[in-house]
């Protein structure tokens, strides 16, 4: 696997590159490999969009003090709105659950352990949840964070400016409006996992009233 040259990359893209953060992490052959997937599978306001929300994150992560595995969160923010490209049928989950699948499909081929895979694709899975789950580990966190931060804002006030800027340097008018479009048309159905199976051998037990 070869490091992917900055410079192959859309013009758009170039001055989020750029930034310190995501550009001490370009000479990864990952990072490269889900970069130029995230070009092939997105449109371009969508992958800007991905590449914003990686930045709110880790700038999310350094205003809190928190430590991530900074790779896969890039990694996974590059891969977080596939979903929303692919066809095939409709699962519980919507376009999150398909965004996670071609994420796990993608690890697997760069040889992620199993752990690390999970976190990854946990984070990816849930990052369209109202709030991050209870239980949820840091780069599930940071990437429902910057997410939400980048379409809808919340959450400016942990990192004062910031959204503001990186919209500046990598414009997409009216974001929020198209993107809620095309989620809407994706056929989202609630965005939580799944439930958890039934214990062998039984059904799950209802609720007592």
């Amino acid at each position: 696997m070869a490091t992917v040259p900055p410079e192959v990359l859309p013009d758009a893209w170039q001055p989020l590159l750029a930034q310190p953060p995501l550009a001490r992490l370009l000479g990864q052959p990952m990072v490269g490999d889900a970069l130029l997937t995230m070009h092939r599978l997105l449109p371009p306001r969508v992958a800007v969009h991905s590449l914003r929300t990686f930045l709110l994150a880790d700038a999310c992560a350094t205003a809190r003090g928190t430590g991530c595995d900074r790779t896969g969160l890039l990694v996974a923010a590059a891969f977080h709105d596939t979903g929303l490209t692919r066809g095939g049928p409709r699962v519980r989950g919507g376009f999150p659950t398909r965004s996670a699948a071609l994420l796990d499909r993608f690890l697997i081929g760069h040889g992620v352990p199993e752990r690390r895979r999970g976190a990854l694709t946990r984070a990816v899975r849930e990052h369209m949840r109202p709030f991050p789950a209870r239980d949820a580990g840091p780069e599930a966190r940071l990437l429902h964070f910057g997410a939400w931060l980048d379409v809808v804002g919340r959450g400016s006030g942990e990192v004062p400016g910031e959204r503001r800027r990186l919209a500046a340097l990598a414009p997409t008018p009216l974001f929020a409006v198209s993107f809620s479009a095309r989620v809407a048309v994706s056929g989202l159905r609630g965005a939580l996992p799944d439930r958890p199976p039934p214990p062998p051998g039984g059904r799950r037990r209802r609720p007592a009233r």
